[in-house]
């Protein structure tokens, strides 16, 4: 589930405010509910009711990382937990081992804390406190390589993972992978804006423990529709880069069943 309060830039929120006088001029009011904090106002109202600030931020960072991670993996380490985003990071086109994910509610926070220096695969995950300004700058470093060209993987591997792309026979149906956990249908039609697409054709992918796996299946009116819209491949929802495959309804069928 999604937290959509607004959320302080660091801090862990636990904070207390630091305790103040109690004594004031006889002229002077306190203004706020019971557990308010408050700021003196040289006016004639005296003292007046300051908001409680917002929570933290929810995200947390994380170092070691397997090189053939992915965001399965990660949603697998936080069991249990509310995964709304994972994004890896990249430094010259290569995965450099390390990650952010956003949880659903800043007490989870805590909880992820726990797992660190478990394991995904042989490696030993390091997990740390974050800070939105440095998840958010992360997003940008990312976004700015891809529009510089920087590569994703080594030109080999890109060259014979293209033509492969390139030579797959079109039946209509894509498949895609990388969608942020949180992103619906609305999210993908809006992503395929260009095409007419029907929510039921639709088809987003669960996990055994029935949350999105990251993986979706659309079907579209004809081949060359799914053609044109490959032309979306490795562009942005969000904050991720989404991969699109030429995939078949049987293909699709299969992924379908086994997520039930």
């Amino acid at each position: 589930m999604l937290y959509r309060g607004k959320y302080a830039d660091g801090g862990d929120g636990r904070e207390m405010a630091a305790k103040r006088q109690r004594t004031v001029d006889p002229g002077s009011s306190f203004y706020g509910s019971p557990g308010s904090s408050y700021i003196y106002n040289p006016s004639p109202y005296g003292y007046v009711s300051q908001p409680p600030p917002p929570p933290p931020f929810p995200v947390v960072r994380l170092r070691g990382l397997p090189f053939d991670c992915t965001e399965t993996d990660v949603a697998e380490f936080f069991h249990g937990l509310d995964i709304v985003d994972v994004l890896f990071v990249h430094k010259g086109g290569k995965f450099s081992g390390e990650g952010f994910c956003v949880l659903g509610y800043p007490l989870q926070v805590d909880f992820a804390l726990q797992r660190n220096r478990q394991n995904i695969g042989r490696r030993y995950v390091e997990v740390f406190r974050s800070k939105r300004q440095e998840y958010y700058k992360a997003i940008a470093n990312e976004v700015s390589d891809a529009r510089g060209g920087s590569p994703r993987r080594s030109a080999p591997r890109a060259k014979s993972y293209d033509d492969g792309k390139d030579s797959a026979e079109h039946t209509g149906v894509l498949r895609l992978r990388g969608l942020p956990f949180s992103a619906n249908k609305d999210d993908i039609m809006e992503f395929f804006k260009d095409f007419a697409l029907l929510e039921d054709s639709i088809h987003i992918l669960m996990n055994s423990e029935g949350r999105p796996s990251g993986e979706a299946y659309v079907e579209f009116e004809n081949a060359e529709d799914s053609k044109a819209a490959m032309a979306k491949d490795r562009m942005t929802l969000g904050s991720r880069y989404i991969e699109l495959f030429p995939s078949s309804h049987g293909e699709m069928d299969d992924a379908i069943s086994r997520g039930r």
